[in-house]
């Protein structure tokens, strides 16, 4: 049994809430295993708390796709300090290039790369129209954000948005 050593650094139990990179928040719902191709396989089924959605991911392969717990609550002024960052260089490159790396970005899972996401948009929203990849992805990043923000707080959602807003309305 390698491949289980391997992922016991992470280790979720039924209830537990994970970050699923790209997708947000979501809550073990329960740990099946299935015969697949001969190998008996065990999977976190998840679902994601935004969209309802429902997801099967292989225990052996958590870290492959990022699969993390919460930030924990002593991190969230860490994302904070970087909405605070405001002489950012925004790459003047093409929209959709700028998109493809944003994207990249958010595909991590990191809450710390989201963050910076989020404010690069904001900032490049303040001289210039965001395209509607660009306005649908700052909706992504601050939807991500909020959620996981007020869940590590146990705080409200609304709180959790209103104190990143203060940062962008100066």
């Amino acid at each position: 049994m390698p491949a289980t050593a391997r992922t016991q650094t992470l280790k979720f139990k039924i209830g537990d809430k994970a970050v699923y990179p790209a997708h947000g928040v979501g809550v073990v719902e329960r740990i099946e295993t299935k015969e697949i191709s001969g190998a008996i396989l065990s999977f976190y089924v998840i679902r994601i708390l935004d969209s309802d959605v429902t997801v099967m991911i292989p225990i052996t392969n958590v870290q492959n796709v990022g699969l993390r717990e919460l930030i924990p609550p002593e991190k969230v002024n860490q994302v904070y300090r970087i909405f605070e960052k405001k002489d950012v260089v925004i790459d003047s490159t093409t929209w959709n290039r700028r998109y493809r790396e944003y994207m990249e970005k958010i595909k991590t899972g990191s809450v710390f790369e989201i963050a910076e996401v989020m404010r690069d948009l904001y900032i490049l929203k303040k001289t210039k129209t965001l395209s509607f990849g660009e306005r649908k992805m700052l909706d992504t990043a601050r939807n991500l954000l909020v959620k996981e923000l007020a869940l590590a707080k146990l705080v409200s959602e609304d709180e959790i948005e209103k104190n990143i807003l203060k940062y962008f309305e100066k």
